[in-house]
């Protein structure tokens, strides 16, 4: 088979996942914006300048936050809500069937809120918008990720995934390129444009766009009744399949987890990891880029390989690839070191990502692909939120703990992986998908 030809194949999903991975491309791009933007704003506009830190008046009274706090805590709070809502949120899209009025609400949350940053005066009210940010992602993450799921067949579902990945990391990725020469190069119209409000502009309109291409070219698939009735919780425990004490989807969640730690650690010790390698900030940026590169080169590969070569092995290779490259991280001396570090960590991300998320759907009972996708979509997202922490505190002890926490939890995913998950593809022992298709 032709490169062409193999490509063409490789992207030749439902047109309805392909508008979904670009409204999820344009949306992250715009999000992607904020993380850079929103550290800058912080410091320039509600801050003053001031380098005594953030003041914030709560209940007559005023609290000054250093900084640092202040962007973290405003940064943090959506991944948590975020996080911690879509199970929630999963699990009502399963009851209504309603998949596409999820994701449109919540796109539509985004784009407000985007608008509303230019306004925001104060500390306390740029903390409520990041919030309902945070909220408004809690519909559209889970939904959309059913969509894809119950949009596809077993035999797609981790092409389809691949597919919706790659377009979200191209987005995520060339967000904070342009965000800080955005920032820097306003005003724009002879001044009637700040920096920082053509930013937020920007992420506004990627939402919207987002949004009109749902309303436009998405339509719910043929509504399924829950397998389970009534019954739509997360399971933790399994007390069907012999020999087996963790439900799949939940072990899957679980190293989902122990993944997006070990891949957020680098976040928070920029300045630690620039000192130890004598390099500028802009060789910093290159490694976090190796990471995002390798996934968007392999995640649409590596899902559609799921497909044909089962879910399972590609998981398991990508966590115990994750190790190594996770603790090389905190003995690397030089920056091609850690770029090549990051650039194996992106291959194992791959490796692990679509083909677990495909492996989930597989397990989906039909009509609650909201809910049990979500277990990982909340995992992850906690990941990201918890790693900075993570890597912050034990930066202080040295600063080889953080990677070396990260490796040995990518280890103890892989073994939880290997003892507690079991495939669905040419695999003739593993349970059969039920997932609504």
């Amino acid at each position: 088979m032709g490169v062409v030809s193999y490509v063409r194949r490789l992207f030749s999903v439902d047109r309805r996942v392909l508008v979904l991975a670009l409204a999820r491309a344009m949306d992250s791009l715009g999000n992607s914006f904020l993380i850079v933007v929103l550290p800058l704003f912080i410091g320039d506009v509600i801050a003053g300048g001031a380098t005594s830190g953030v003041t914030v008046g709560i209940g007559g009274f005023d609290v000054t936050l250093a900084e640092s706090l202040a962007v973290g805590v405003v940064l943090s709070m959506f991944g948590f809500l975020n996080s911690f809502g879509q199970p929630f949120t999963g699990r009502w899209s399963d009851r209504t069937q309603k998949r596409r009025a999820f994701v449109l609400f919540g796109l539509g949350v985004l784009a407000v809120t985007n608008v509303a940053y230019a306004f925001a005066g104060s500390y306390l009210q740029l903390f409520v918008i990041r919030a309902l940010q945070g909220f408004g992602v809690a519909f559209t993450v889970p939904a959309t990720i059913a969509l894809v799921n119950e949009l596809a067949t077993d035999d797609t579902r981790g092409n389809n995934m691949g597919v919706f990945n790659t377009f979200r990391l191209l987005g995520f990725g060339l967000g904070p390129i342009f965000a800080g020469g955005l920032v820097h190069s306003g005003p724009y119209f002879g001044g009637a444009l700040t920096g920082y409000n053509a930013a937020f502009t920007i992420a506004a309109a990627g939402a919207l766009l987002s949004f009109v291409l749902v309303t436009l070219l998405v339509e719910d698939p043929e509504t399924v009744e829950a397998d389970a009735g009534d019954d739509l919780s997360i399971a933790v425990l399994d007390h069907e399949r012999e020999g087996k004490f963790l439900d799949p989807v939940f072990t899957l969640g679980v190293a989902s987890l122990f993944m997006a730690i070990g891949i957020a650690l680098l976040a928070a010790i920029e300045t630690q990891v620039n000192a130890r390698l004598d390099q500028t900030a802009f060789l910093f940026g290159i490694e976090f880029a190796a990471f995002v590169l390798a996934q968007v080169l392999l995640q649409a590969p590596i899902g559609d390989a799921s497909d044909t070569y089962g879910r399972k092995p590609f998981v398991l290779g990508g966590l115990l690839l994750l190790a190594p490259a996770t603790l090389a991280q905190g003995f690397v001396t030089e920056p091609w070191m850690m770029i090549v570090a990051r650039f194996v960590q992106g291959i194992a991300g791959a490796a692990v990502f679509a083909p677990a998320m495909a492996l989930a759907g597989d397990y989906a009972r039909a009509g609650q692909s909201g809910t049990q996708l979500s277990v990982l979509t909340m995992a992850f997202g906690l990941g990201v939120a918890i790693g900075p922490l993570v890597s912050g505190a034990l930066a202080a002890i040295s600063y080889a703990t953080p990677f070396v926490l990260g490796g040995v939890l990518a280890l103890l995913g892989a073994i939880l992986v290997h003892t507690q998950v079991e495939d669905t593809v040419r695999d003739d022992d593993a349970p059969e998908a039920v997932a609504g298709d």
